[in-house]
């Protein structure tokens, strides 16, 4: 084969080489730029998921906090009703023990 013949053939393998080369540096380029995307993509829907997952969780340990809120005022409530019961209950007999004493106590003075 002449040298000129060699010469176009190596260069057109070259030219031919360097394209293949542009073409793999344009596909990485391209590939590389859609998983950076796709990453952005995955972490935004991420966020997304975990703030909606806290928002839940938060509403969730606020209807708790009120329910034990309300259990606690209920058993509040009931509490005072049955102390209010039992004081009203023993007026007669406070009564009858501090006219005793004021009895005893004028009974003293005498």
């Amino acid at each position: 084969m002449p040298r000129p013949e060699v010469l176009e053939r190596i260069q057109s393998a070259e030219e031919e080489a360097d394209e293949v080369v542009a073409l793999a540096e344009k596909d990485r380029d391209e590939r590389i730029a859609e998983a950076r995307e796709r990453a952005e993509e995955i972490r935004t829907e991420a966020e997304e998921e975990a703030r909606e997952l806290k928002e839940r969780r938060l509403e969730e340990a606020r209807e708790e906090i009120d329910a034990e809120c309300e259990r606690i005022l209920r058993e509040g409530e009931e509490d005072r009703e049955a102390l209010a019961e039992h004081a009203r209950d023993r007026v007669d007999e406070v009564t009858q023990y501090v006219v005793e004493l004021f009895q005893e106590d004028v009974h003293a003075q005498t």
